[in-house]
């Protein structure tokens, strides 16, 4: 892959994947013949269906989305029935499409403020992270670490999830225990993190080096599918309080653009409950013996 993302070539792959997906009848148009030379709408459908002339949209596909209104935007958003992750990463296409070039580039985040570290050292009830676009894990608390524990163990820093979850599958899927869903999330938030910041030079190595060396990650990658982060849940096999079933929310930090914290949790009372009480016990007891051999 290039230093910067090739837009063009972005805006019509997504387009084209978005419209291979939608049979005339899933859009409500009648489908006339049995065998259509294109899998999906055709160009003119998703014209008729978003309102514009087939030449506008052709320019669209083609990869030419600067100035298009978002009037134009929401239409082809309802057309290609797309998903609220999927209307938000045309949009961010279209945003960087006609942003002018010297304002395009934002550079990965690399460190925390020690304040923010202070404030993940305040969470001690629950794992908490700060992490990067690039996935790069910059700040844990006690609790976090703990959890974390099998990423962290990667001599390279800093640690990055992605990494771990596709190039060293055989721990990822131990450690996962939804790891196929895992692997998919993490491909799709890449992408939707790349169509805001498409010449991040950080994240687009990160996408060749997993494009080089993991064959279920150019698949995932193919999909173009994108999505959005927020709240979950994670199931994880920790090796050493065993599973966790977890509730996580996922939270930018507006004064530190590029920077998102996350916080994982579980019902009170519960076993996932207690096996974080088993893990903060072994946390404590980890740090005082590295104390000793310090």
């Amino acid at each position: 892959m290039a230093a910067t993302l090739d837009l063009r070539t972005e805006i019509r792959e997504f387009l084209r994947s978005r419209r291979a997906r939608i049979a005339p009848e899933m859009a409500g148009l009648p489908a006339y013949g049995g065998n259509r030379r294109v899998k999906g709408l055709r160009r003119e459908e998703v014209a008729l269906l978003a309102g514009v002339s087939v030449e506008y949209y052709v320019r669209i596909e083609r990869g030419s989305l600067a100035g298009t209104s978002e009037g134009v935007l929401d239409a082809l958003s309802s057309a290609l029935q797309l998903n609220e992750a999927e209307r938000d990463h045309l949009f961010h296409l279209a945003r960087q499409s006609g942003a002018p070039s010297g304002r395009r580039h934002r550079k990965t985040s690399a460190t925390v403020r020690p304040a923010l570290q202070e404030m993940l050292d305040a969470i001690t009830g629950a794992p908490a992270l700060i992490r990067n676009g690039c996935y790069d894990v910059l700040a844990v608390n006690h609790l976090g670490r703990a959890l974390y524990s099998p990423v962290l163990t990667d001599p390279r820093r800093p640690a990055n999830t992605v990494r771990f979850v596709y190039l060293n599958p055989i721990e990822a899927e131990t450690f996962f225990v939804d790891y196929d869903l895992v692997a998919r999330n993490a491909a799709a938030m890449l992408r939707m993190e790349l169509g805001r910041n498409p010449h991040d030079e950080e994240l687009i190595a990160l996408v060749d080096e997993l494009s080089m060396c993991s064959e279920l990650f150019r698949q995932q990658w193919a999909s173009q599918d994108v999505r959005l982060k927020g709240y979950g849940s994670k199931r994880v096999n920790h090796p050493v309080v065993g599973r966790l079933d977890l509730n996580f929310e996922s939270m930018d930090l507006p004064t530190d653009p590029g920077l998102q914290l996350n916080v994982y949790t579980a019902p009170a009372g519960g076993p996932t409950a207690e096996n974080l009480a088993l893990l903060a016990s072994w946390a404590s007891q980890e740090s005082r013996s590295r104390s000793r051999l310090a």
